[in-house]
């Protein structure tokens, strides 16, 4: 077969792995035909109000995702008061105005739990007809929305906040990267944002706030976490490269806010007597661990864990090993165990965020792609209308033990992409000489990673006397597209 013709065949590969995976992790590539035919009775956004639905139709809200985003759950919008106070605004999706519980559509969010982004391809959990367009806060749209309202004093501490219906209209669909280049001066203002009168000053404002929030939560033991995460690049259905997926500010306007906002939506079922689903990083049992790797960087932790010590010791080390940092960010993040959700019924406390520092959290920002935020925007509801909890205390615990169970499954599914889609951009390279960084070095196995492109492989042989952080020449000896499987040797 010709090398172009296999080379046009790298997104359908990457697909058809998707579709076995998924299969394989227990879930649902496809909408049932139910689904669909319920979809086709949908003719339009959500438009029923109640009597305490609020009109923000006129605020200068405005998104900010990915370049290619296009399920959009949340708007934001910052409003200087006198003394120095800034209220920020964050407003959610109304899913449940359309996905009603127990609808065949539900059925198929709830046995997923989750939007699986893969390589090559997204398995929504709701339909697109839904996630990005009649339940997405879409530029020029009027959309109902659930407003989580916070005000906060100078030094960026939340003093009062609020939680209510609202209608709302997007008026500015942003981009992260464009926003940060600018907000960082490295790149022009985005045509969206100077189109609309007092955005520029509104979102420099948000940025300031974000800044002060963060700096609040480090100082109580936030960590800051780096991992190398890529992005495919594809030139038609050719996987060309992966590129690296940075951080930047405008990223951190929506993380900051939104941990803010769901801060408040936890502490406002408690303070309404509503169970809720909570999302939480226990304490690390692995802490011992974490303490021998902080001495192996020549830093110490107290023998008890303690989430501000070990911040402290993370930036010290990003400052020390920038190169190094995201590879002890990694086993950072595998010692502290995987975050879960746990149902906190009514009189009783769960376990906080180790990890953000925070002691009430529940995802409730992003009810287009999970849906324990659909079972929190539904509880949020019900307790505004002072109705009962639409979930008993035993379901509740059920649906949080799978939600746990089905993420668990999507981040395989994502993960194993990831390591197909680099084994295949590799395939083509057997016998090439990369420079490397070893980064796993155990007596299951000793791994690295080559610079460009960032991706980790097995050290099969030329292994001995290697250790983590060590540099070294490697040679591409095998690839498995279908397993994930790249294999490198010592250069000698």
């Amino acid at each position: 077969m010709p090398e172009n013709a296999v080379d046009r065949q790298h997104r359908a590969t990457l697909r058809r792995i998707a579709h076995r995976i998924m299969l394989e992790k227990g879930l649902v590539p496809d909408f049932p035909a139910q689904a669909i035919a319920e979809l086709d009775r949908i003719n339009g956004p959500a438009t029923q109000s109640t009597d305490s639905t609020r009109d923000l139709r006129g605020l200068t809200w405005c998104s900010i995702d990915n370049d290619d985003s296009r399920d959009l759950d949340q708007l934001t919008v910052a409003q200087a008061l006198p003394g120095g106070i800034v209220r920020i605004l964050v407003a959610i999706a109304d899913v449940d105005a359309i996905v009603k519980r127990f609808s065949d559509i539900d059925e198929h969010a709830q046995q997923n739990t989750t939007s699986v982004y893969t390589v090559a391809e997204t398995f929504p959990m709701l339909p697109e007809k839904l996630s990005t367009d009649l339940t997405s806060l879409n530029f020029e749209s009027d959309r109902l929305a659930i407003v989580v309202e916070m005000a906060f004093d100078a030094d960026g501490r939340l003093k009062e906040s609020d939680v209510y219906r609202a209608v709302v209209h997007n008026r500015a669909k942003l981009a992260y990267n464009s926003v940060a280049a600018w907000l960082e001066g490295q790149g022009p203002i985005p045509a969206g944002i100077s189109a609309v009168a007092g955005l520029e000053q509104n979102l420099r404002l948000q940025d300031e706030v974000a800044q002060k929030l963060k700096a609040i939560r480090h100082a109580y033991g936030a960590l800051e976490l780096e991992t190398i995460q890529t992005r495919p690049v594809f030139v038609g259905d050719v996987l060309k490269d992966l590129e690296t997926d940075r951080r930047n500010c405008a990223k951190d306007i929506i993380a900051d806010f939104m941990i803010a906002a769901n801060g408040v939506v936890a502490r406002f079922l408690a303070s309404r007597k509503f169970p809720s689903i909570r999302r939480v990083v226990r304490t690390p049992k692995r802490w011992d661990r974490i303490v021998e790797l902080a001495t192996e960087w020549g830093s110490r932790l107290p023998k008890d864990p303690s989430s501000t010590a070990l911040e402290e010791f993370l930036v010290e080390a990003q400052n020390r090993d920038p190169i190094r940092f995201p590879d002890l960010s990694l086993s950072v993040i595998k010692l502290l165990g995987p975050g879960e959700y746990v149902a906190q019924l009514v009189g009783e406390r769960v376990s906080g965020h180790f990890g953000l520092a925070v002691g009430d959290y529940a995802h409730s920002t992003a009810p287009n792609r999970r849906y324990p935020d659909v079972i929190t925007q539904r509880l949020v509801k019900a307790a505004l209308d002072k109705s009962t909890s639409p979930y008993d205390d035993e379901g509740l615990e059920s649906l949080a033990a799978h939600c746990t169970e089905a993420e668990d499954a999507a981040k395989k599914v994502e993960r194993q992409l990831r390591k197909s889609a680099a084994a295949l951009l590799l395939e083509s390279r057997i016998g090439d000489v990369f420079d490397a960084i070893v980064t796993g070095a155990a007596t299951k196995g000793t791994w690295v990673r080559i610079l460009h492109p960032p991706i980790e492989g097995r050290l099969v042989m030329g292994h001995e006397g290697a250790d983590v952080g060590q540099r070294m020449r490697v040679v591409l000896i095998h690839t498995d597209v279908e397993h994930g499987f790249i294999d490198f040797k010592r250069h000698r």
